[in-house]
């Protein structure tokens, strides 16, 4: 990811970022280093897995993980995938309402629009707003 990352072949850093998220194992230990990472290498795919163990695990990591380090734009990610959990159940999902849309959703969307589908997911949102504004 880190190579890939410099060198711009997005291609190569998508692919490892797949890589990663399936070979690693998330546990409450690692996954605030994972978060940090994925924030800092623009990693929208590890970063929205990362989140959602979290969510899932909330209660296991409340008093165990500090979060007094972590940028306020990662904390609104977190918010983000609850949010996403809560509308799982809600059959009546809106397809325009990028903010809760999956990376994996919206990579596609960028894909098929001929887009980059790199970056940060509030990247990825904000390219996919601009197409479809026409600007």
């Amino acid at each position: 990811i880190d190579a890939a990352d410099k060198f711009g072949v997005v291609s190569l850093k998508l692919e490892a970022e797949v890589c990663y998220v399936k070979s690693t194992t998330l546990t409450i230990d690692n996954i605030l280093d994972n978060l940090l990472y994925a924030d800092s290498k623009n990693c929208a795919l590890l970063k929205e897995t990362v989140m959602d163990f979290m969510v899932k695990s909330g209660d296991d990591i409340i008093g165990k993980v500090s979060f007094d380090n972590v940028p306020g734009s990662v904390v609104m990610d977190l918010l983000t995938a609850v949010a996403r959990g809560k509308k799982k159940d809600n059959v009546n999902s809106d397809s325009s309402n990028f903010k809760t849309m999956r990376v994996g959703t919206l990579r596609k969307m960028l894909h098929e629009k001929g887009l980059d589908v790199d970056g940060s997911r509030e990247a990825l949102i904000a390219s996919l707003k601009e197409s479809s504004h026409g600007v």
